[in-house]
């Protein structure tokens, strides 16, 4: 189901087939430093983050993670989406892209639909967002697309501490 088009992507909800791709994502090493290590060895393990993860959300909450893909070509580059966490009140928003990807400005664009939609299909009153301080990357792109930051928040099971962003 698509969520949101910008002029050079396409925002849609992921399905099983996507697992190959989350398994390449997932297995980044920009994921792996800052997101960190979901231990996706294998196309089971890429399936069943697919069905516990965003397909569950959507049930559950009617948005979650997205598959984000070049109009041209229809190629999967990255991921984008909305995430109810235990231990923050508000929904946040996430990102990530295959290596190849970044720099172009695709997370900039699929970030601002994905809160634009949010903020105006979904009704949120806010979003907000967590990174590490030292992904300088994405504070700077939560900056560009209107988020300041507000605190440090620990998620509950965590030892790490988080940036915690808002609108």
């Amino acid at each position: 189901m698509l969520v949101c088009e910008t002029s050079r992507l396409i925002i849609r909800q992921f399905t099983i087939d996507d697992a190959s791709f989350i398994f390449r994502l997932l297995n980044s090493p920009i994921w792996l430093i800052y997101i960190g290590d979901r231990n996706i060895r294998g196309m089971n393990d890429a399936r069943n983050y697919l069905v516990n993860g965003p397909l569950a959300s959507y049930d559950r909450f009617g948005f979650g993670l997205y598959l984000v893909a070049l109009r041209e070509g229809n190629t999967p580059v990255g991921m984008t989406g909305l995430i109810k966490r235990n231990g923050l009140e508000e929904v946040d928003i996430g990102f990530a892209f295959l290596p190849e990807y970044t720099g172009q400005g695709y997370a900039y664009e699929a970030a601002s639909a994905v809160k634009e939609y949010a903020l105006t299909t979904l009704k949120l009153p806010r979003v907000a967002a967590i990174t590490t301080e030292k992904n300088q990357h994405a504070i700077s792109l939560l900056n560009k697309i209107g988020l300041h930051h507000e605190k440090m928040v620990r998620l509950p099971g965590s030892d790490t501490e988080f940036m915690y962003f808002i609108n």
